[in-house]
């Protein structure tokens, strides 16, 4: 008799182990914390020389928004938006090997009061500017843009716009091929609407219209701009076309452009 009360009692608690494994398995259990959200605050760096100047004194001037938050996509935010400021604000062959916005201001006021020491009766109004936005954002893009000038001589300074564009999971910059789907499909829509636009035969020269595209093929420029209405092609001066000629600039809605793109 006890022999079967033994069998009968594993046989429940087997049952009932198996019930309470079934139950747990359905608890969708959300042990994880609500996602803290990449924010920004725009810091403002200014610097000028100390040498006596009457006019046009040198001076530096950046403005960034700097990413707080999830790690390390705010650091990654924040480091290329420091190495492309970097890139902008020199003077020489090679960008400073600065550490941070301070040592890269002071770097290039240094460079212009070696030069005045030299070349005294010289006019040597420097200046060097960023202003830097966030432009776009979404759940899977994030657009900074630099808008910069610089002057280190010369009859005219150089101004033009930086594209930066990141996951905001990681803060990795997106290349390219993580950008759009179908890059060559791209390209060849962008080029038919661009000679549509600048009035250049389908079957002439791209550069026949004065443009100087290098190898005389179409290309896509180095700053390309999320918009709210669409994807924003930004040649800079120098890029495709003479210093006289200034920025050329090409804007295709979404709805046109939705096949190619790989995020929005």
């Amino acid at each position: 008799m006890k022999h079967y009360f033994y069998i009968l009692f594993a046989v429940v608690v087997l049952a009932g182990c198996g019930k309470d494994k079934k139950e747990t398995d359905n608890i969708d259990i959300d042990t994880t914390e609500d996602a803290v959200p990449l924010t920004f605050e725009t810091a403002q760096y200014k610097k000028t020389t100390s040498l006596p100047c009457k006019e046009r004194c040198p001076k530096v001037s950046i403005e960034v928004p700097v990413a707080s938050g999830p790690q390390p996509a705010a650091d990654n935010i924040n480091k290329k938006v420091f190495n492309t400021v970097r890139e902008i604000i020199y003077f020489g062959e090679e960008p400073y090997d600065a550490s941070d916005y301070d040592d890269l201001m002071n770097s290039f006021i240094k460079s212009y009061e070696e030069l005045k020491k030299e070349w005294p009766d010289e006019a040597l109004g420097w200046e060097g500017t960023v202003k830097a936005t966030v432009d776009y954002r979404t759940d899977s893009i994030m657009n900074i843009k630099l808008k910069n000038y610089t002057y280190t001589g010369g009859a005219h300074g150089y101004e033009g716009l930086r594209s930066l564009i990141f996951d905001p999971a990681t803060g990795t910059t997106l290349e390219r091929g993580k950008i759009f789907s179908d890059i060559k499909g791209f390209t060849d829509y962008a080029e038919k609407h661009f000679r549509e636009k600048y009035k250049i035969n389908s079957m002439a020269s791209i550069n026949s219209s004065g443009f100087i595209f290098e190898n005389d093929t179409f290309m896509l420029p180095h700053a390309i701009f999320f918009k709210e209405d669409g994807l924003l092609l930004y040649y800079n001066t120098y890029e495709i076309s003479s210093y006289a000629e200034g920025p050329k600039e090409l804007l295709l809605p979404y709805k046109d452009i939705n096949q190619y793109l790989g995020r929005k």
